[in-house]
């Protein structure tokens, strides 16, 4: 019998299974319009760590908390300063709020709120519309409760109050008579 020879097959590359591709479903030719969001902007928060000592001035537009040490001045006039439970703080500080949970030796000024909180200690002023001091909190110095934003002049002096016209005397007014209605 005879044999029949089979030539070698050169090998067949192996092709990934491809998944089934969905059905094609035809929608209308009216174009879909999405409400478009606004884009909001993210709000950066930036840490001084705990080994971190700063001495002379600080400034910046972020919200920021301090765990370290600084000596000098903290302006953050349009933003949030946290001074964390490790924190030391030597400083005059301006800032939007102001939350204390370590410790401040010197002035703080915030156009909106300054809270020291149970653990927080400061020595030094405080000037602001708002201030909340936490039972527990140590706290030496005076506090000015300005008035809202309006009140006060670019220069920081209280501005000048507006007269105010003396009331009218008052005028007597009649009293209707009582009105019966027939049934």
């Amino acid at each position: 019998m005879w044999k029949r020879e089979e030539s070698p097959r050169p090998p067949q590359p192996v092709v990934p299974p491809t998944a089934p591709t969905p059905p094609v479903v035809h929608q209308s030719t009216t174009p879909r319009v999405e409400p478009v969001q606004p884009v909001q902007q993210e709000k950066t928060i930036v840490n001084i760590g705990k080994s971190v000592i700063i001495k002379g001035e600080l400034s910046g537009s972020e919200d920021l908390t301090i765990e370290g040490q600084v000596e000098g001045k903290i302006e953050l006039r349009q933003n949030v300063l946290t001074i964390g439970p490790n924190a030391k703080i030597k400083a005059q500080v301006l800032a939007r709020a102001v939350v204390v949970e370590g410790s401040v030796q010197g002035n703080i000024a915030a156009s909106e709120k300054i809270e020291i909180r149970d653990k927080g200690s400061v020595e030094g002023d405080l000037s602001s519309p708002r201030v909340a001091i936490a039972d527990g909190a140590h706290f030496r110095g005076s506090i000015d409760m300005q008035q809202a934003k309006g009140s006060e002049k670019h220069d920081g002096k209280p501005a000048a109050a507006a007269p105010v016209p003396a009331p009218a005397p008052a005028q007597p007014t009649a009293v209707p008579a009582p009105v019966s209605v027939a049934r």
